[in-house]
């Protein structure tokens, strides 16, 4: 979806509530800069979102020097997720944009296979279609492999919590909070601040708070989390954020691999850690399409 005549045009989606502007710009055409995403984004002054996805071909962005180069694993006919955060930075991953972004280009018959893989800065990111509609999908994607790196501590307010260094494509901090209730997590009041060691994360990091796994009816491991991303805030979901923070739990419980149903404010998904690697599974939702009226940024 390019700029005409009649304005820009766009779609509404979001995966776990973690919501976002799609822009479709196969040549890579639309100029990105950081204002004009901050403005779309802006939920007074824009369409309101946790951050844009541009729709371009991969080798379209090179030639446009979005990117000085393909990414590992990437193809330059693949369809390239440009992701910008909510105040037009950019970030290397994101995974419940991944769902978004991947619903949409089958729903739009951008691509007529289940399977594909989706072009990103982390690098390529196959994708399986479960189940899809106009609205509505299902989506396994996989993320690579999230990677230990140490400790470090976050102070949000007057309370600090220790966890794991995680990097994701994107840097993470992962605390799983030893006693940390349901109720105690939904108490966390990330507005007193939230505060990193800029030595460890010189470029910022998002920020999970967990409870500790516990069994569920099925025999399963379970846990609540709530996030904080960088540039944006506190958002319903973050897909690289649940990869990280069930790497951080379950290496907290002796395990290399396994799997964790995660409960976030904006609904559930499924994360598993491999020895080679990390899918996440979970729903997405595209909810409208329209255009921007004509100086609507002015």
């Amino acid at each position: 979806m390019t700029s005409d005549s009649t304005g820009l045009r766009f779609v509404k989606g979001h995966g776990t509530q973690n919501d976002f502007v799609v822009l479709e710009d196969p040549a890579a055409e639309l100029d990105l800069d950081p204002g004009l995403v901050a403005a779309l984004c802006d939920r007074q002054r824009g369409i309101g979102a946790d951050g844009l996805l541009r729709v371009a071909r991969s080798g379209a962005l090179v030639e446009r020097g979005v990117l000085p180069a393909l990414p590992e694993g990437v193809a330059a006919d693949d369809w390239f997720m440009d992701y910008r955060n909510a105040d037009g930075s950019i970030a290397e991953m994101c995974g419940n944009g991944v769902r978004v972004f991947a619903h949409h280009v089958r729903a739009a018959g951008l691509v007529d296979a289940d399977t594909f893989t989706v072009g990103s800065r982390a690098g390529a990111r196959p994708v399986i279609i479960h189940s899809f509609d106009a609205t509505r999908a299902e989506i396994t994607v996989e993320m690579g492999r999230a990677r230990l790196e140490g400790t470090s501590v976050v102070r949000i307010g007057a309370d600090a919590y220790t966890g794991a260094k995680v990097d994701v494509g994107n840097p993470h901090l992962a605390c799983v909070v030893e006693g940390l209730t349901a109720e105690g997590l939904a108490a966390v009041d990330f507005s007193a601040g939230v505060t990193i060691d800029a030595g460890d994360f010189p470029n910022g990091a998002n920020v999970e708070l967990l409870t500790p796994p516990s069994e569920d009816a099925d025999g399963g491991l379970y846990a609540r989390m709530r996030v904080f991303e960088r540039g944006v805030g506190e958002t319903r979901s973050c897909g690289t954020g649940l990869v990280a923070a069930t790497r951080a739990a379950l290496d907290a419980r002796g395990q290399a691999t396994g799997a964790l149903r995660i409960g976030i404010p904006g609904g559930e998904v499924t994360v598993t850690i491999r020895e080679d690697g990390a899918t996440l599974r979970g729903p997405s939702m595209l909810v409208a399409d329209g255009v921007l009226r004509p100086g609507w940024d002015r």
